[in-house]
């Protein structure tokens, strides 16, 4: 699988709890990529606090506004593996920047999403929010935006993260476009 994207970087998106950090990781390493990278993590690192934290001192615009930097900066690199944060889309100007490599939208249904986040109390979003209403909210206002992207994976709820990242794999190739050939000419 070395080399599939020739060397662009691949950009997770998705609603949290999709597992575009586990399936990243996966995929850097089956694509031979020697980057994976969170901007959820650059962020709290670059800050010292936590997501939480962040949105409570500054908010959620401020926070957006350190997302879009911090992808700004991301997507200089090449063979990098991006999982970015459940509303990164939500800006204009992110798009710019994600088009520089190949985005893929992990779609994970709402049931299942709320099965994988009902112990996770790191999301600020759905801090003091009925769950379920919450997501279906969240994915209502973003779902327009996800499908913009060049591959939608449609996450089972069997599937594990290898399964679904052997998918992801096998399907990237059909969405590529082959490569120009410059015509032959006869003498």
């Amino acid at each position: 699988m070395n080399n599939i994207l020739k060397n662009r970087s691949l950009y997770l998106i998705g609603m949290m709890g999709a597992g575009k950090t586990t399936v990243g990781r996966l995929l850097a390493k089956e694509m031979g990529y020697s980057r994976f990278l969170d901007t959820d993590n650059i962020i709290e690192l670059v800050k010292g606090q936590t997501i939480n934290e962040i949105f409570t001192t500054v908010g959620e615009e401020s926070f957006r506004e350190l997302e879009t930097q911090v992808l700004a900066e991301l997507c200089t690199y090449t063979r990098t593996v991006v999982s970015t944060g459940g509303g990164i889309v939500l800006r204009q100007k992110n798009w710019s920047y994600l088009q520089h490599g190949l985005i893929l939208w992990l779609d994970v249904p709402v049931k299942l999403l709320m099965s994988r986040l009902t112990e996770d109390n790191t999301r600020p979003l759905l801090k003091d929010a009925d769950m379920e209403k919450k997501l279906q909210t969240l994915l209502a206002q973003r779902q327009h935006l996800y499908n913009q992207a060049d591959l939608r994976i449609t996450v089972q709820p069997q599937e594990t993260p290898e399964q679904v990242t052997k998918r992801i794999l096998e399907t990237i190739p059909s969405i590529l476009k082959p490569p120009v050939v410059p015509p032959t000419y006869l003498n």
